[in-house]
């Protein structure tokens, strides 16, 4: 394999740690380990969000800027009497991604590795192979034999389960394929943004943070926006690409390596005007490449931190990813690094003024 550059490494190790809703210790420790060089104080909040601060100036506004720290996953139920384990979604999964994949069960003793399994379709009716296999009739087999062996490999009800995927660079080495993109990537432009931001002036102090709980409904952001009533509110996370086969412009017209999307509309919210016009303005200035995109379904931590406190002027920035929330997600390097370049440049511009003319746009 070649060797990664620091940034790749970075990005190997963010997504290769296991964490899913309130799991999240081990992507937060990666986190804290490669944003506490650049921030001033690191803090959690008591739900376990990371809270990384960079003051610039002490009494400009504060700047939050969110990724989520979780990754869809399931959650040990029971185990049967044959040592095979039943399982509860925790985040959205959709049942023809799962089947035969291999997953990892995190337990006191150490991983275990299994794979999702069904009855086979040999055995099925014709109409039934018609049909994808629900998922609660799904399970985990770890090659266990009875209920008591697989207690013995440390397994028990309430552990964390993990898609298995190894961080891939591909032939395009601006294409990169992991699990947990969604949203990792965000947690990767939060230590990017104050990377970049360390030894410059700028008028405010920002806040780089990684959420947890986003998958099941925004929690972290929630709690982090109580704990730092931030004037401004980024969230970063994946979008949709809509540049595969059979995809038309109408669904999804956002292509990878065109920019880091702005997030027009979601379920969750309706972004701000004002501090969208803002921003689409400095990509304009800066030359800086990026999409606009609507997403009827599905929301952003962004719409947790927009209702914090006395209402916080939000928008989510996004990059477009193919094939979130399953075993292996791709996205484009440019759009990583346009989007830290995108929010680095905005925050820049965000003195106290500029932050209360944004408000009543």
């Amino acid at each position: 394999m070649k060797k990664l550059d620091e940034t790749l490494q970075m990005l190997k190790d963010l997504t290769d740690a296991k964490g899913i809703p309130g799991n999240e210790r081990e992507p937060r420790e990666v986190m804290k380990k490669y944003i506490t060089e650049y921030a001033d104080e690191v803090t959690t909040d008591g739900l376990g969000s990371l809270v990384a601060k960079k003051v610039g100036l002490a009494e400009g506004p504060k700047i939050m800027v969110a990724g989520h720290l979780d990754e869809v996953g399931f959650m040990i139920t029971q185990i049967d009497e044959r040592g095979f384990l039943r399982f509860q979604t925790v985040g959205g999964w959709w049942s023809q991604v799962m089947l035969a994949q291999r997953v990892t069960i995190v337990t006191s003793k150490g991983d275990v590795t299994g794979v999702i399994g069904s009855k086979p379709p040999h055995i099925l009716t014709p109409e039934a192979r018609k049909k994808p296999v629900d998922i609660k009739d799904m399970f985990i087999d770890i090659g266990a034999s009875s209920r008591e062996e697989a207690l013995e490999f440390g397994v028990k009800p309430g552990d964390q389960v993990v898609p298995y995927f190894e961080f891939t660079v591909m032939n395009n080495e601006k294409m990169l394929l992991a699990k947990a993109w969604d949203n990792r990537i965000g947690c990767a432009i939060a230590i990017d943004v104050l990377k970049q931001l360390k030894g410059t002036n700028h008028p405010n102090v920002v806040y780089g943070v990684g959420t947890v709980q986003e998958e099941i409904g925004l929690r972290g952001a929630k709690t982090a926006s109580a704990y730092i009533q931030p004037d401004i509110g980024f969230a970063v996370d994946v979008g949709i690409a809509g540049d595969t086969p059979g995809v038309t412009e109408k669904e999804a017209q956002s292509k990878m390596g065109k920019g880091p999307q702005v997030i027009l509309y979601d379920a969750s919210m309706v972004s701000h005007k004002g501090l969208r016009d803002f921003v689409t303005n400095v990509a304009d200035e800066m030359e800086i490449p990026y999409q606009f995109d609507a997403i009827a379904g599905g929301g952003t931590d962004a719409g947790a931190i927009h209702v914090t406190y006395n209402g916080v002027p939000a928008l989510a920035i996004t990059i477009a990813t193919r094939y979130i929330h399953s075993h292996a997600a791709m996205l484009h390097r440019d759009d990583y690094e346009n989007a830290v370049k995108l929010i680095v440049e905005t925050i820049k511009r965000l003195d106290s003024e500029t932050v209360n003319n944004i408000r009543f746009q």
